[in-house]
């Protein structure tokens, strides 16, 4: 029979453990109800969620009223972004491949492959 005792897989700081929660989000649901003799006085539904801008548009939560959707830092949300394989920063996903990382200068094999044959050798020109 598996064992259910919890276990830490890595240890981090203060940092790592907000960007985690920012990052994957935190929602707590609760109902407190108080009743005196089988009738309930007072019924309270708590409902807070904790998570980075990005993370609840990605989730569909709501957010505040007058939250300007149509700011520039939305409009880099919808952008697809992936880590560097070079230096681990956060990139849009097209701009790594086709052009790579300007931080570290890594090359992704797409453009290296497209650079080789475009290349004047590559194409018979040069002999």
């Amino acid at each position: 029979m598996a064992s259910l005792t919890p276990s830490k897989e890595t240890v981090g700081d203060l940092a790592q453990t907000i960007e985690k929660i920012l990052d994957k989000g935190l929602v707590i649901n609760a109902d407190i109800a108080v009743s005196v003799a089988g009738t309930e006085l007072l019924g309270i539904k708590i409902r807070a969620a904790l998570a980075s801008f990005e993370t609840a548009a990605r989730y569909g939560l709501e957010f505040p009223s007058g939250t300007d959707l149509n700011a520039r830092g939305w409009r880099e949300v919808e952008i697809q972004k992936v880590r560097c394989p070079g230096c681990g920063n956060e990139r849009p996903e097209k701009e790594l491949i086709e052009i790579g990382c300007p931080l570290c200068g890594w090359t992704s094999p797409v453009k290296a492959k497209l650079q080789t044959l475009a290349s004047p050798s590559a194409a018979g020109l040069v002999q």
